[in-house]
């Protein structure tokens, strides 16, 4: 290349070129230069390149050649005629043998000042080991955050130039839900190539937006279903973008091919791992490198003896994981101490989307294998003596070492040769050290740190002494080291005869332990005796460690103890003592841990947690932390790394970083950003994400430099110390403030802020259960909690915020104790009182609008407390406190007493009393305590929504036991009560599970024992949180008012079971008669089932009455049951009433199309039975696993908890509605036919009837239910109730009358019947039927009673058998008259 003073335009081209028999040198043939009078004969080219031929045979190569160009105007010209040139070029004469692919510019140097930049063409970059050594001229953010450079100060002299991007080859799967075809396997068949061809085009259309896309192609075709292979060649593969892509092909494929949206996977094996050393020995520090093309950080690492059972990998103590993203994605994991145990199979997956890059190795562990003499004799007589060992092992050592113990020290020096790995020992002795025995210990170190030793026992004897003498000594000493030829120098390799010979011997895990805050480690304490007393661990100023933190088991050959922590943090900076005691014998051994700082992800304050920005916005970040330590701080955007600037303010030490408004690559677009904090030790911890929604802009109104910018209704949270909310400049508030946009101004909606003092409690809380001291510093906690809690009541009054955090509090510190006196239980007691005063409870209504589990959440921690509760030595305890009352007793052995407390809160005027007779303790453990809580305000706060559900109108009582209990079992229970009438009064306790472990009342276990006129009577069969319930949707039990209820219901359901039975009778009877054309034969097909349906609904509905009533075995399988029957069949009654209706409109609209009978009945029952099973069906499913299926008191649909009720409400209304509609269009149309619209006389009387049963049947029922509706909502009067029972219990009577018996068809139908069975008893043929004037005559005085009670009017007059035509004549023409 030139030099820069002559400012040349240099180019370089990529020539392919194919070769039938030879192929290129090309390491002698790169780079081939040409100048620019060189252009004018390109066949210069051939000629310079012959030179360079070999005989090697290879098809195709690749050939960069650099153009020099003096006028930069020759650029564009060069490349026009490139463009020109039809590809392939044939060989020559010259060279016949090769022909010329293509040619490409790749690279361009043009002069920039007084250097030379080259840049690539376009679809070509730099290598990568080019942009990262070789100063590239830009920015280096697009190196170090992943992106291939693209220019390059100066063109590298010996290549390589620009090149073609690497191709990713993404392998994936999509399902077909459609049968597979034998032809799929055949590549040439039709329907092959017709699913080729239009996968490809639809991949093709879905996966062109994936930068660098090059190709799509579908590989082959498996079963199950249709499983579609494919491959994408790519050259980058950005994360969230393949979701995308899918999206697309799925809206571009046909739909026939029934494509699961589910079912894409991606599957890779483009990654590789180096093992660092090659040769792994037994305590090196192992580094597994893997890496991958594909840019994430989301690496993990697995090991396994097994592929089938995998262990994922975390960073602790022994394992570090580091993953860095450069130019490639680098992970890699460091195993300290590698030993046997960790041999087995890694794998390291990359996961971006749906793919996983995923790479597996076998690692294997080599033995330190040392040779030399075990024992050797030396004299002394001043001559030197050589001693050496070495190692099998050809691996590289950094050191050889000798050590000698023994009662003498022996002169001499030491050689190593790590190359040959071999350690020599000269060594002199002379007759002052005679006779000896003396230890020579040669230890090799590897360079990856494994350590190895061989013992050489060397014995010296006086000149002249017979060695084979001096038995019995040496062999002694002999045989006490020949036992391990190899030791490890972690487990005491140098350890002495005598040390060995000790009884008991601890071996404590010997790797250092240096772990950053929130990292795990363990300490393994190992010791070779099993008979011991107690196994615990201390801390270095002698505090016991809970029994929580390790494990300890026995096994043949010792006790092993683990102590492990999951979550250090720096109060486990120290040494620990594991300690082993046998009677007054104790046996210690120590560790120490060190533990660097690093802030913990929660204790990351971030802002924002949430905005909206303009997409031509800089952003700003902030992450924070209450410490100055020195850490670094990168910020992550879209993969990309970015360093923080560091801002210190107090106590509190933020890092902020803001991006350009070019920093993201789309708009509207979503984007996470995370900050990275690194320690000393080099170990991370990421905070949680900042999101930041970009938008346009064009519907923005809200706008504020603090909070951003958002569109009207946006709503968004902001951490309180960063909001505007207004506060002491001093304090460190906690929680959370949401705003919304509200026309062009930011309002707060909802303000969730702690204190400051509260706050700075909730820390020290959560700090103080991950710490080794947390039994020692509890008590002096709780003190200082209740202390601060009563100074800070009047901000507990008005903040829900402070009080979430006080209730988190006591959760997280009630998973401590295991013990608790009484003390301690007093300090929860004072914190407990101030936060259920009634001067709170309007703050307990803003809590629970958000976080409606809190009162569950305080009464869970209670129970905790009270498990834990230790009284000491009285018998008897009890505490006092406006807002809450306890009462205890210790179980003394062979002084067994009842337990009974009473309570008595007079400002709220509430009492009750606690009984367990004496026989129910007996079987308890002595020293076993038994406690009750009681909250006379706690009510109130676990029935916030009380308009809506059943509330508790009494106390609530907790009783625990500390030591479980032997069923049977029962407590007894007394609540004074405050509501005198209405509702029913339940017995129940707070169970924990329901409302998806939110809490709720529960009745199981629990019965009502006796009601008086202000107290209640409950026993219960387990123990827990007790209260009563008074249910005002229910009348009171052993009222007046459901006396009466229960009268009208059996009474009525009696009426009801034997009309339906006589409808039914009376059908059979009259069913031939009355089915002479297809409307009627439907219409009595739909009354008769109308009529079982409600049959067996009444049937079960005693059913049910049975199994509440007697609470029969097995009574909650029997309740489902009955409740899914009653619930089936009800719906089956409207069903088949929307089929008669339906079957109405369709022969009164659709006059011309004739359906057959068979088709109306398949279309009638699969509509009156169909639809209500498959919504009972579904219903049941949907509740019952969560057991909210029923009611808590009743065999009928759950209306409180998932207001199950409404699948059976608003079909039933839908069809009354329906039904009605289509009532009065019928009777419409009748009344007023159009031209043409002439069905016949019994067609139309038959309509017509139908349409009157509808009419009428379909309010009656749609009232029945509107009224049932109307009792499920609290304080519905009683009338609601009087009403339903009398609508549902006589329905029966009205399906008789108004679907059956006011036929028309059916009265004249039983009247010859009649008329039949008297011919014999008459002496004419013919009589008339006006003198005796039957009851269903029009001449009757009871029908026209009943008749004209509906509007009819008129007579019917019935003749002889003789005139039964004449007879259906008159009763059609009677028709007119019903106008």
């Amino acid at each position: 290349m030139r030099s820069p003073g002559r400012s040349p335009l240099c180019l370089v081209l990529l020539v392919m070129c194919f070769s039938r028999a030879l192929s290129w040198d090309l390491e002698a043939a790169c780079p081939l230069v040409l100048r620019e009078p060189d252009l004018a004969d390109v066949e210069l080219l051939r000629p310079r390149r012959a030179a360079a031929l070999s005989p090697l045979a290879v098809d195709e190569h690749t050939v960069d050649v650099e153009i020099s160009l003096e006028n930069v105007s020759a650029l564009e010209s060069l490349k026009t005629q490139l463009r020109s040139l039809s590809f392939p070029i044939q060989g020559n004469n010259t060279d016949p043998a090769t022909d010329i692919l293509s040619i490409e510019v790749t690279t361009v140097c043009t002069p920039t000042g007084n250097e030379i930049w080259c840049t690539c063409e376009s679809g070509y970059e730099w290598p990568q080991e080019r942009c990262l050594h070789k100063t590239v001229c830009q920015e280096p953010d697009s190196v170090s955050s992943g992106n291939a450079c693209s220019c390059l100060k100066g063109l590298p002299p010996q290549g390589p130039f620009c090149q073609p991007p690497t191709v990713l080859t993404l392998k994936m799967k999509l399902r077909l839900n459609v049968g597979f075809q034998e032809d799929l396997l055949n590549t040439s068949s039709a329907l092959y190539r017709s699913y080729k061809t239009d996968l490809e085009r639809a991949f093709q259309e879905g996966y062109r937006i994936l930068p660098g896309f090059r190709s799509v192609a579908v590989t082959q075709f498996t079963n199950g279903s249709v499983v579609v292979s494919y491959e994408i060649k790519t050259t980058t593969l950005p994360p969230g973008l393949i979701q995308t892509a899918n999206e697309q092909v799925l809206q571009s494929l046909n739909q026939t091919y029934r494509a699961d949206e589910n079912s894409f996977q991606g599957f890779n094996n483009e990654t590789k791992i180096i093992t660092i050393p090659a040769v792994i020995l037994e305590g090196d520090t192992v580094i597994l490198e893997c890496e991958n093309v594909v840019l994430s950080s989301n690496v993990s690492w697995f090991y396994g003896q097994k592929s089938s059972i995998l262990t994922t990998l975390q960073n602790d103590s022994r394992y570090s994981i580091c993953t860095t993203v450069q130019l490639t994605s680098m992970s890699r994991l460091t195993i300290i101490n590698f030993t046997k145990e960790d041999e087995g199979i890694y794998i390291c997956k990359l996961v971006v989307d749906i793919f996983e890059f995923e790479k597996e190795k076998y690692i294997n562990v080599t033995p330190i294998q040392i040779l030399a003499n075990d024992t050797t004799e030396v004299k002394c007589d001043n001559r030197s003596v050589l001693l050496s060992c070495c190692s099998e092992n050809k691996v590289s050592w950094s050191a050889i070492e000798w050590k000698q113990e023994g009662n003498v020290s022996i002169p001499g020096h030491e050689d190593q040769d790590l190359d040959s790995g071999c350690g020599r020992y000269t060594l002199q002795a002379n007759r002052t050290q005679c006779p000896a025995t003396v230890n020579f210990t040669c230890e090799f170190t590897s360079s990856y740190g494994a350590r190895g030793s061989k013992t050489i026992e060397v014995t010296f004897v006086p000149v002249g002494d017979n060695p084979t003498h001096k038995g019995e000594v040496h062999e002694l000493l002999r045989h006490t080291t020949e036992g391990s030829t190899v030791q490890s120098a972690t487990s005491s390799s140098l350890a002495t005869p005598r040390a060995r010979e000790q009884p008991a011997k601890l071996t404590i895990t010997p790797d250092p332990i240096s772990v950053s805050e929130g990292q795990s480690f363990s300490i393994k304490c190992t010791s070779n005796v099993s008979n011991y007393d107690e196994v615990y661990w201390n801390t270095s100023a002698g505090i016991k460690i809970h029994k929580r933190f390790y494990a300890t088991r026995q096994h043949p050959g010792g006790t092993e103890s683990v102590l492990t922590v999951q979550t250090s943090t720096r109060e486990w900076n120290g040494t620990y003592h594991c300690i082993f005691r046998y009677k007054n014998t104790s046996h210690e051994a120590t560790k120490d841990v060190t533990i660097h700082p690093l802030p913990l992800e929660p204790n990351i304050m971030i802002d924002p947690l949430e905005a909206s920005g303009l997409c031509s916005d800089s952003h700003h970040f902030r992450c924070c932390v209450e410490e100055d330590e020195e850490y670094k701080v990168m910020f992550e955007m879209e993969s990309s790394f970015f360093p923080a600037a560091k801002e210190v303010k107090g106590k509190q030490v933020c890092y902020k970083y803001s991006s350009t408004a070019n920093s993201v690559s789309q708009c509207p677009k979503k984007v996470d950003v995370f900050c990275h904090f690194t320690n000393a030790a080099n170990s991370s911890v990421r905070s949680s994400s900042m999101k930041l929604a970009l938008v346009p802009g064009e519907n923005v109104t809200c706008r504020d430099p603090a909070i951003g910018v958002g569109e009207p209704g946006k709503v968004i949270q902001k951490l309180c110390r960063f909001s505007d909310i207004p506060r002491s400049s001093d304090s460190t508030t906690g929680g959370t403030v949401t705003y919304r946009c509200v026309g062009s101004q930011w309002q707060v909606e909802r303000k969730s802020c702690i204190s400051a003092p509260i706050n700075g409690l909730l820390q020290l809380a959560e700090a103080l259960i991950k710490s080794p001291s947390q039994d020692q510093n509890l008590p002096v906690y709780l003190k200082n909690l209740s202390i601060s809690i009563g100074r800070e009541e009047r901000e507990i009054q008005s903040s829900p915020g402070s009080l979430g955090a006080i209730i988190n509090i006591l959760d997280l510190l009630s998973t401590v104790p295991s013990h608790v006196n009484p003390e301690m239980m007093k300090d929860v007691l004072a914190t407990v009182n101030i936060i259920l005063g009634k001067s709170v409870l309007g703050t307990w209504e803003a809590l629970q609008q958000d976080q409606t589990s809190q009162s569950s959440q305080l009464l869970h921690s209670m129970e905790r407390f009270s498990k834990a509760l230790r009284p000491g030595n009285s018998t008897f305890a009890f505490l006092r406190h406006p807002n809450v009352q306890m009462g205890s007793m210790t179980i003394k052995p062979g002084n067994a007493h009842v337990y009974q407390q009473n309570f008595h809160f007079p400002d709220s005027d509430l009492w009750g009393n606690v009984t367990i007779e004496k026989h129910q303790l007996g079987n308890l453990h002595p020293e076993t305590s038994v406690v009750t809580v009681a909250f006379p305000t706690l009510k109130a706060i676990l029935a916030q929504e009380a308009q809506k559900k059943p509330f508790a109108n009494s106390l609530v009582m907790t009783t625990t036991i500390s030591h479980n209990i032997t069923p049977p079992f029962e407590i007894s229970m007394t609540f004074k009560h405050n509501h005198g009438a209405g509702g029913q009064i339940i017995c129940v306790f707070w169970n924990f599970s329901l409302s998806n472990n939110s809490g709720g009342w529960d009745s199981r276990g629990c019965r009502v024992n006796s009601v008086d006129r202000d107290s209640v009577s409950c026993t219960c069969d387990h123990l827990t949180s007790f209260s009563i319930l008074m249910s005002p949707d229910s009348p009171d039990r052993g009222s007046l008012l459901e006396i009466l209820l229960d009268i009208i219901s059996y009474i009525g359901l009696g009426f009801s079971i034997l009309s339906l039975a006589a409808c039914l009778i009376v059908e059979a009877v009259v069913w031939k008669s009355v089915t002479k054309n297809r409307t009627s034969y439907m219409r009595h097909v739909c009354i008769v089932n109308i009529a079982a349906s409600l049959l067996f609904a009444d049937a079960w509905f005693i059913v049910a009455a049975a199994i509440q009533e007697h609470h029969y075995l097995l009574n909650d399988t029997a309740c489902v049951a009955a409740t899914f029957f009653i619930h089936f069949f009800y719906l089956s009654v409207f069903f088949w009433m929307l089929t008669l209706g339906l079957m109405l409109f369709y022969r009164l609209v659709f006059i011309l199309h004739e359906a057959s009978k068979s088709t109306q009945k398949a279309v009638a029952f699969g509509l009156g039975y169909g639809c209500p099973l498959v919504i009972s069906v579904i219903t049941v499913a949907a509740t019952q696993p969560r057991e909210v299926y029923m009611r808590k008191n009743a065999c009928w649909l759950n209306w409180d908890d998932t207001k199950a009720l409404l699948a059976f409400v608003i079909p039933a209304l839908i069809i009354v509605v329906v039904n009605m509609t289509i009532t009065v269009v019928v009777i419409t149309k009748i009344l007023r036919p159009s031209v043409g619209d002439k069905p016949n006389k019994q067609e139309k009387n038959s309509l017509f009837q139908i349409s009157k049963s509808i009419g009428v049947l379909t309010p009656l029922l749609g009232l029945t239910w509107g009224f049932g509706l109307a009792t499920v909502f609290q304080g519905s009067n009683a009338v609601f109730h009087i009403i339903f029972t009398l609508l549902n219990a006589f329905q029966g009577l009205f399906i008789l009358l108004f679907g059956c018996l006011w036929d028309q068809k059916v009265q004249e139908a039983l009247l010859n019947k009649f008329l039949l069975s008297k011919r014999s008893s008459q002496h004419s043929k013919s009589s008339s039927l006006g003198s005796t004037a039957p009851v269903f005559s029009m001449s009757s005085p009871i029908s026209r009673r009943f008749n004209n009670l509906f509007g009819k009017t008129g007579t019917y007059n019935v003749s002889t058998p003789e005139t039964t035509s004449s007879s259906v004549e008159n009763s059609s023409s009677a028709y007119s008259l019903l106008r």
